[in-house]
């Protein structure tokens, strides 16, 4: 994959708070979701599972409410769990999609990873075949505080990545966020291995739809868009893809440059 060029067509949207970021996301994602089951009769959508994405559903689930037979053609996947949770565990991504979600619209499929699986290697290859069986339409994805994608931290990031899905060990860095977020009390108690999707699959996707709030993202989001080096910022992903939506509050984008909003938000 060659590396983003000055020129991207990544649209930035910048909002006052977090909630009218997420409604914003949730316009996206549910017209796009609505063009291509009208299109296809069926759509594929990856989402992320983190409290960076909270808005994001608080808004999405009236709008997919709202159309219950789009979103009935609709098959769901996730993007990463950890090793060695079970699904009900309370920090599971699945536990996550269920309660924000999953639990408030029906869909045609949810296809979970499964990480309590006895062979986390075995089972990266058993996802990776079933995401990979046919186009992926949509993904809403958050960056990292140390400019990941899913769990594609800067030391395992691969923009060339042989397979879709893979088994990593988290740095330091996006450790310490987990407890950051509040979804563990210290850094010992986060797991160290994750399964998760990998970054050509992010590329290949239809559509990106990235949503990112809160000053601790901010260093991350001015990377994104202006960092030169790719894996010390795998999010850079974004300014190569040809539909890809970038949504922050104002305390993500507090790091951006007067130059940097005019020539992203122009984008729009």
């Amino acid at each position: 994959m060659n590396a983003p060029s000055a020129r991207s067509s990544l649209r930035l949207s910048i909002h006052a708070d977090r909630a009218s970021m997420g409604a914003a996301a949730a316009r996206v994602i549910q017209t796009e979701v609505a063009r291509v089951v009208a299109e296809r009769g069926r759509a594929r959508v990856v989402m992320a599972c983190a409290p960076s994405q909270d808005d994001y559903f608080a808004a999405l689930v009236p709008l997919a409410r709202s159309t219950p037979k789009i979103w009935r053609r609709v098959d769901v996947y996730h993007m990463d769990d950890y090793v060695g949770l079970a699904a009900e565990h309370p920090q599971s991504f699945r536990h996550y999609l269920r309660r924000h979600f999953l639990d408030h619209v029906a869909v045609a499929s949810f296809n979970p990873i499964r990480g309590e699986a006895a062979d986390p290697h075995a089972e990266a290859h058993r996802y990776g075949e079933l995401l990979t069986a046919a186009p992926i339409d949509v993904i809403s994805l958050g960056i990292g505080e140390n400019g990941h994608i899913a769990f594609n931290d800067p030391p395992v990031a691969d923009f060339d990545d042989p397979v879709p899905v893979k088994v990593v060990e988290m740095d330091p860095v996006c450790r310490q966020q987990q407890v950051n977020d509040g979804c563990f009390p210290t850094i010992a108690d986060v797991p160290r291995l994750a399964l998760s999707v990998t970054l050509p699959v992010f590329a290949s996707a239809g559509l990106l739809c990235c949503i990112v709030p809160t000053a601790r993202k901010a260093a991350a989001v001015h990377d994104t868009l202006a960092a030169p080096a790719w894996t010390a910022c795998p999010a850079t992903l974004l300014r190569a893809h040809p539909r890809a939506s970038l949504f922050i509050d104002e305390a993500a984008a507090s790091r951006l440059t007067p130059e940097l909003r005019a020539r992203f938000s122009a984008a729009s």
